[in-house]
């Protein structure tokens, strides 16, 4: 359960850290946006998402079982974060968030960083799906600039709300949100090495500034970012709340352990390296006992971000450490800059992002599936988006353990490594 950074940095050089400088100044350049977005997207003040992206990404890097796990903020909490804000309030959310963390540390030194592999490959890739169609209706209303009214939690409510509001929808807004889009998908096929995200983002926030006055900014809607972390402060802890909060701190613990491995499962694939998954979850405990502590969110491993950083040439824990130190730098120096970011435009952002993490090239794979993994993913996916993801998760893993068990499968089986980042070299 050593940290990575321990072992790599026995025979580490100047030549690696300044590679590693250079892929965690890049990386950051991604998570800024990003986690403003997200942060935004679950109903959260925009400073949570920076603050989680230094204190947890800080944590997860220097204290984490992979070489090169990027942590922070992911749309896979959106989901969870928002409903949790909807049911308890921020200080529960806070709470669930600690008690997640701690939940994790018990695990990590249970050893039971393997014991999440045997969670089905259908469950994993039907709620991933279920987030991104949730993640994607949710952002429909800042893309098209529609009215600022609070939208409900539930997913059919929230539809309903949307369709309420569309005459409030302003031409600008939505073309600058569909422009986002477009122009990200493919200026990202043509050039996956550019950091396009940050790159549209801003040139879509300075055509916003100058020639369309009617769109929202970050600024605008929620006020200035802080310029500084906050100091530490402990929620209030009560037997009761945490009793009702245990089964939302379950299903924080679950994504975190479950979106770590796959991060670290994709890092060790396009590096050829190992990581410690006792370590790493030892590592997301930690963070996501500190985060909240700051006001932050729930945090894991960001798969996207873990593969820029192994693109852009990270290969220690520096760069990670390193990302959440320039994040940290950009909140001190460049709050401002941050605050004038359009929000159809952070929007748009997020529907490539939960396109992304869809994977729509696997539905030729899915399709070919056995027809009871596919009808459990189907209603992993189904369940995630109409009903509970805590539900979706439980039902669809005991129906997964129940078909392997029959078909008398006790090897759980190996994951794909998500989504198609481009004929990366594996390098020990």
């Amino acid at each position: 359960m050593t940290p990575k950074i321990i072992t790599t940095l026995k025979d580490y050089t100047a030549r690696q850290f300044a590679a590693d400088t250079l892929a965690g100044l890049t990386v950051a350049l991604v998570a800024l946006p990003l986690s403003i977005a997200i942060a935004i997207a679950s109903g959260v003040p925009p400073a949570a998402g920076l603050i989680t992206a230094v204190v947890a990404g800080f944590l997860i890097s220097a204290l984490g079982g992979s070489r090169v796990q990027i942590g922070g903020p992911t749309g896979a909490f959106i989901v969870v974060v928002y409903g949790i804000i909807h049911d308890h309030g921020y200080d529960g959310l806070m709470v669930a968030t600690l008690m997640a963390g701690a939940i994790l540390l018990v695990a990590g030194l249970l050893r039971a960083g393997r014991l999440i592999r045997h969670v089905p490959e259908a469950v994993v890739e039907g709620f991933t799906i279920g987030i991104a169609v949730v993640i994607a209706v949710s952002q429909i209303r800042d893309l098209a600039g529609m009215s600022d009214a609070a939208l409900p939690a539930e997913f059919i409510p929230k539809i309903q709300a949307l369709w309420t509001v569309r005459g409030s929808i302003d031409g600008d807004a939505l073309a600058l949100g569909a422009g986002t889009i477009a122009a990200i998908l493919v200026l990202r096929r043509l050039a996956p090495k550019v950091p396009w995200l940050v790159l549209v983002v801003a040139a879509a926030s300075l055509i916003a500034a100058y020639f369309m006055p009617t769109v929202d900014t970050v600024m605008a809607r929620y006020g200035a970012l802080p310029q500084a972390l906050p100091w530490p402060s402990l929620p209030e802890l009560e037997l009761a709340k945490i009793l009702e909060l245990l089964p939302a701190a379950l299903t924080i613990a679950f994504l975190a352990g479950i979106e770590s491995l796959l991060s670290a499962i994709v890092a060790d694939r396009m590096i050829g390296g190992a990581h410690r998954s006792n370590a790493e979850l030892l590592a997301q405990g930690a963070a996501n006992i500190a985060s909240p502590l700051f006001g932050g969110l729930p945090a894991t491993g960001a798969i996207a971000r873990t593969a820029t950083n192994v693109s852009a040439g990270g290969r220690t824990p520096v760069a990670g450490i390193v990302h959440a130190l320039a994040i940290l730098v950009a909140m001190l120096v460049a709050a401002p800059l941050a605050g004038a970011l359009a929000l159809p435009a952070l929007a748009g952002l997020l529907m490539v992002t939960a396109w992304t993490m869809s994977e729509p090239h696997r539905w030729r794979h899915r399709l070919q599936m056995p027809k009871a993994d596919l009808g459990i993913l189907i209603l992993t996916a189904v369940l995630t988006v109409l009903a509970d993801l805590t539900l979706a998760i439980a039902v669809g893993t005991i129906l997964g353990l129940g078909l392997r068990l029959v078909r008398g499968e006790m090897e759980p089986v190996r994951w794909h490594t998500p989504f198609r980042w481009g004929g990366e070299k594996r390098k020990k």
